[in-house]
């Protein structure tokens, strides 16, 4: 407590509120945007205000490390990026925006979503300064499917078009369930995607699919995209298009954690919908995904003797 009459802001695990890096490392930004176009599933722009507010339910310290990655990487949240919902060309500048002052200082971007669309825009100011990235996407569903436009649908598609991204070593991991249009899988190779759907990943195993990632990949600059409906709608029933047969809890973090070995330079977690999401359970399990990301980039941090 301080003198100040007045309470801060709600930020991520209670991290200082900034309005520039400075000497972060990482950095956690709130992208409330969502298309607006689902027919009666729309909440994911209230995503960011849910995690942050869950995320007051988590300790500082990692039990396994001993960590406190909050501290060790200086971590402070900017809050949320100009966004207008339904508004696709506006908040994409917008977000565009504010992910070139997350990135000023070499800070990690650590953002919160908004729905899948968010990739796009993140993609592309990840490619200003990796122009060699790559992505490993962890979702139910692609999001480069064969149709036009800008949506949730189509934000790895279009990162191909724009060539922004180097799709030949990019994975989509967990995708299952019904599809929008037929053909989907098959365009996604087409475009250079390695597609590993969630009964391969479980059949194979996380480490062997982790594995063939981390061989392909290499030390390339890796956008991570975590989709929260990877996880099955029985933990995580609160996202903008629940899937069933999805990971377990444990299933979905240890793949998180399998991306330890990847040179990450961004992440985003989205689709949290909180007026689908009973307790706010999603939003706590997002919040916990943060963190064990954060718990990551500490240790890459430690191991290369930069903190």
């Amino acid at each position: 407590m301080d003198d100040t009459p007045f309470a801060p802001p709600v930020t991520f695990m209670g991290v200082p509120h900034r309005s520039a890096p400075g000497d972060a490392k990482a950095v956690v930004l709130g992208l409330p945007f969502d298309c607006g176009a689902h027919p009666h599933r729309i909440g994911s722009r209230l995503g960011p205000s849910a995690i942050r507010k869950q995320s007051l339910l988590i300790r500082r310290y990692d039990a396994e490390t001993g960590i406190d990655p909050l501290a060790s990487l200086r971590v402070i949240d900017l809050g949320d990026a100009r966004v207008q919902p339904g508004a696709v060309e506006a908040s994409y500048r917008g977000i565009e925006a504010a992910l070139d002052v997350a990135l000023s200082n070499g800070a990690v971007p650590l953002t919160m979503g908004g729905d899948g669309a968010i990739a796009l825009p993140e993609m592309r100011a990840l490619h200003r300064r990796h122009p060699s990235l790559a992505a490993v996407h962890l979702d139910a569903h692609t999001d480069a499917y064969p149709i036009d436009g800008h949506n949730t649908a189509t934000a790895f598609a279009r990162a191909v078009d724009e060539g922004i991204i180097d799709a030949r070593r990019s994975f989509h991991i967990g995708v299952r369930s019904s599809l929008l249009v037929p053909h989907v899988y098959e365009y996604g190779r087409q475009l250079g995607y390695t597609i590993v759907s969630t009964e391969e990943l479980l059949r194979r195993g996380i480490d062997d699919v982790f594995a063939q990632v981390e061989r392909i990949i290499e030390n390339r600059p890796v956008y991570l995209c975590f989709d929260m409906d990877v996880f099955d709608p029985s933990v995580a029933p609160g996202v903008c298009t629940p899937a069933w047969g999805g990971l377990s809890t444990r299933e979905g973090l240890a793949a998180l954690r399998a991306c330890g070995r990847l040179d990450v330079v961004g992440m985003d977690v989205n689709t949290i919908s909180p007026p689908h999401d009973p307790g706010d359970m999603s939003a706590f399990l997002a919040a916990h995904v943060m963190f064990e990301f954060l718990v990551m980039l500490a240790q890459r941090a430690r191991g290369a003797g930069s903190i």
